[in-house]
């Protein structure tokens, strides 16, 4: 049975990690509405585990329980579940230092950008993911991923080969 200092301690150790659970999951999912019941079945997973919860980095704890509740996900969906695009955020047009052309222009890189990696195979798309938007450096993400680091540089390495052989001839800006 759950307590109030346990639940407390629930909200102040993991909530704070809450974006980055679902930037994971989106990406993995490609769907926001499926990346939302991965992050709610991982948050009740980790809240049913949380007394046995001993590490120092709550962040990839709940990443690394993201990950394998979406891959029982994904065992269960593979064929129900029909990619979905990003959606596509308001056009900001900044100040008059861009055209409308040059803001179009980016916002197409911008898009072949995340088509590209949308296009890559899970195990590619996860560890990019970790690595240029989350921010972790490859011990951290062997650790999410459960894997060796030497995995993790080769898995890195290929991501961003094939995203270069994806977008090559086409201009992507500032996004890569």
């Amino acid at each position: 049975m759950a307590t109030t200092d346990n639940l407390g301690r629930f909200e102040q150790t993991v909530l704070p990690h809450m974006d980055a659970a679902y930037n994971l999951a989106r990406w993995l999912t490609r769907n926001d509405h499926d990346a939302e019941d991965v992050v709610q079945e991982a948050v009740l997973r980790a809240y049913r585990f949380f007394e046995g919860f001993q590490g120092t980095e709550p962040r990839q704890w709940l990443l690394k329980i993201v990950r394998n509740t979406f891959y029982t996900w994904y065992a269960k969906n593979r064929g129900q579940a029909a990619p979905e695009h990003l959606g596509d955020e308001a056009l900001q047009v900044p100040g008059n230092e861009m055209s409308l052309e040059e803001v179009l222009s980016r916002d197409r890189g911008k898009k072949a950008l995340m088509s590209a990696i949308e296009s890559l195979p899970i195990e590619f798309r996860e560890v990019l993911l970790l690595r240029e938007f989350e921010g972790y450096s490859y011990k951290e993400i062997a650790d999410v991923i459960e894997a060796p680091i030497g995995t993790v540089m080769s898995r890195l390495s290929r991501a961003r080969q094939s995203l270069r052989t994806r977008l090559s001839g086409q201009k992507i800006g500032d996004f890569i």
